[in-house]
């Protein structure tokens, strides 16, 4: 087998994939796509098939609801734990918080990026490795699903242990060796990832064929990067050659495992997730197609069509109000075709049903807001379905990012395995309360008095305020509790009465 063969989950997948990329890029992509979304009518030419393609709009439904879905998740900012201090771990995850795939990007715009991929295509992945040239630190680069092409998962020691992992990549780089400078050039590479035994052999079986590993300590994670061959004449298949060949250290000692994360909907594990918004993106292009039906049908019904019966063959009659039709023939007449049935309707009411049923599925925000009031109760109710949705979206990818920020701590600690990291050194937490109604007073007098009574302590009122939207969220506890200390009035004593003479 050739190294970007890819796994059979891929195969089956990737067409519900590219769909969606189609369908969240909007109307230009669906439309290139052709006669993949918008089948070609009976003995229609070419030429009529574009401009029954060019008459029809796209209603993205599915990337508003994405759109609304990645909002209510970063409408308050992740909440995010690490070590911190002066010392050399909480300086170096204090860079990696601020820069996390070394391309400036913060781990909580790391974090909108991972679920907006999650949202879109339900799979993603991330790449912790250490750079160890100039800046000498670890740092984390996400990988879309399709680029995730083949995988290995194999039962050690009481427990899944990937063991295989091709990742597909795209590689830029500026003219160099005589090139113009101001050229890029654009090209592929395969990185591959193995997790052998000491003795640089596959853990299962694979292309290196050898004995299953027995004890942990044997683990070792090997990097192959893969280029392609120049092509030659009357070859059709591109042929890939190994270039590089290193093994991942870490304090000068072999990793153990694949530093790689998965993120998903659901769960992080290898297996391929379903796609969070596959029924709207299928109800979308169904409205898309119905809506190409109804604008032909309009096309050639709408406008009013002349006709004339006893004028003569050859007579050249011109519409307009400045003109007129004269014959000499005797009963000659004249008139205007006009659209009468009820087939355009029908396309009408498809189309209401559909944004109907994309607003039942998850696009709320399309939805007609009702004029008259209603109760927070009843509205939260009302989006419940989505809220539990959206609430095991945040919790998984919350969970994978979190394994993320192990293996950030553990490159940078002394712990034997990433999994020794615990969730009181790091955490990252997405939010899940979707509600836009905060405290009301009751509920801030309630929170008060528990806190008085001893029921809760000092920072989980504050954190309760702060979810709560009563407190913003920049602001620290101890920042918030040294302004109420500013703030607080003084109290006068009383004065002591003055004794008369």
């Amino acid at each position: 087998m050739s190294v970007n063969t890819t796994h059979p989950e891929y195969d089956t997948s990737l067409p519900a994939w590219l769909r969606a990329r189609d369908v969240i890029g909007g109307e230009d992509a669906v439309k290139a796509a052709g006669e993949k979304y918008l089948p070609r009518l009976e003995q229609q030419t070419d030429q009529e098939y574009d401009a029954y393609r060019a008459r029809a709009a796209f209603f993205n439904a599915t990337a508003r609801t994405a759109d609304g879905y990645l909002g209510l998740l970063f409408r308050r900012p992740p909440f995010i734990k690490v070590t911190e201090g002066g010392h050399g771990l909480g300086k170096a995850m204090g860079v990696f918080i601020n820069d996390a795939d070394m391309m400036g990007t913060s781990l909580a715009n790391y974090a909108r990026n991972v679920a907006r991929e999650v949202i879109d295509v339900g799979r993603a992945g991330s790449l912790i490795d250490w750079e160890d040239g100039s800046e000498n630190r670890v740092y984390a680069s996400l990988y879309r699903v399709e680029n995730i092409l083949n995988w290995r998962v194999e039962r050690s020691n009481g427990r899944n242990v990937l063991t295989l992992l091709v990742l597909h990549e795209t590689v830029r780089r500026v003219g160099d060796g005589g090139k113009d400078e101001f050229e890029t050039e654009i090209g592929e590479q395969i990185r591959v990832l193995r997790l052998t035994d000491d003795r640089g052999q596959m853990t299962g079986d694979g292309e290196q064929m050898g004995t299953r590993i027995t004890r942990p300590s044997g683990r070792m994670c090997q990097v192959e990067i893969w280029r392609p061959k120049e092509k030659r004449e009357r070859q059709n298949k591109a042929e890939w050659e190994r270039v590089e060949t290193r093994t991942l250290l870490r304090l000068g000692r072999p990793l153990p495992m694949i530093p790689f994360v998965f993120h998903g909907a659901s769960h992080a594990m290898p297996d391929v997730d379903r796609l969070p918004l596959g029924d709207v993106i299928a109800v979308n292009l169904d409205h898309y197609r119905l809506h190409a039906d109804y604008r032909h049908g309009m096309h050639f019904t709408a406008l009013p069509t002349a006709w004339v019966s006893g004028f003569d063959k050859e007579a050249t009659l011109r519409n307009g109000s400045s003109t007129a039709w004269v014959t000499e023939t005797a009963g000659a007449t004249a008139g205007f075709l006009e659209y009468t049935g009820q087939g355009l309707g029908t396309f009408e009411r498809a189309m209401d049903r559909d944004e109907r049923l994309m607003a039942i599925l998850g696009a709320r925000l399309l939805e007609n807001q009702k004029r008259v009031g209603e109760a927070a109760e009843a509205i939260e109710l009302k989006q419940s379905g989505e809220n539990s949705i959206l609430g095991a979206l945040a919790n998984s990818v919350g969970m994978s990012l979190t394994h993320v920020l192990r293996w950030a701590h553990w490159w940078n600690s002394t712990e034997a395995m990433p999994d020794d990291v615990s969730n009181e050194q790091v955490v990252i937490e997405l939010n899940t309360d979707y509600s836009t109604r905060g405290l009301s007073a009751q509920e801030i007098a309630a929170v008060v008095q528990a806190w008085q009574n001893g029921a809760l302590s000092r920072d989980s009122m504050l954190d309760i305020f702060r979810r709560g939207e009563v407190l913003p969220e920049g602001r620290t506890n101890e920042e918030e509790v040294k302004l109420i200390a500013i703030g607080k009035p003084e109290v006068e004593s009383p004065q002591k009465p003055s004794s008369g003479m």
